[in-house]
């Protein structure tokens, strides 16, 4: 009985590990991999990442997210690498919480980021690169996110 209750949540472990991409994404709608750009988001995605993204509670969970990684890294590992996925975690809490209609994939490899999606603006395109180089641990950035579809508030 031992040996099936261990396999079970084995499988249910590794199940939960697959299921996990190897991206991070500011939105639910943003692309699964940073080898596409995914759709362009209709004006009531745009809304709704705006919404999700200003929300007070998730903008203070984004950045207490970021402090607290900050300090652990302080605390535990001051001279090491960071890894990837811390790199890549705290990326997307930052364009999260600055560029709330983004739809935005974010990957770190050894150090290099790579941002893909849409992009309400030229301006916040650019915001990206400076933005993501905040992170600690961001050696390069490499921006493939692309400015789209031109949705109302931004057409004024």
């Amino acid at each position: 009985m031992n040996k099936f209750t261990l396999l079970c949540l084995t499988g249910v472990l590794g199940l939960g590990v697959s299921a996990c991409g190897d991206v991070a994404r500011t939105s639910t709608s943003a692309p699964d991999s940073i080898n596409e750009v995914g759709n362009p988001p209709d004006l009531d995605t745009v809304l709704k990442n705006k919404s999700d993204a200003t929300n007070p509670t998730r903008r203070a969970q984004a950045n207490a997210d970021i402090r607290a990684r900050e300090q652990r890294y302080n605390l535990f590992r001051e001279g090491e690498e960071r890894s990837d996925r811390n790199v890549q975690s705290e990326v997307r809490s930052k364009l999260e919480v600055n560029l709330p209609t983004s739809q935005l994939a974010i990957q770190a490899n050894q150090g290099i980021v790579t941002v893909t999606g849409y992009i309400q603006t030229q301006d916040n395109l650019e915001r990206i690169e400076p933005l993501a180089r905040e992170i600690r641990g961001v050696r390069d950035v490499n921006v493939q996110a692309e400015v789209g579809p031109n949705l109302p508030p931004y057409n004024s």
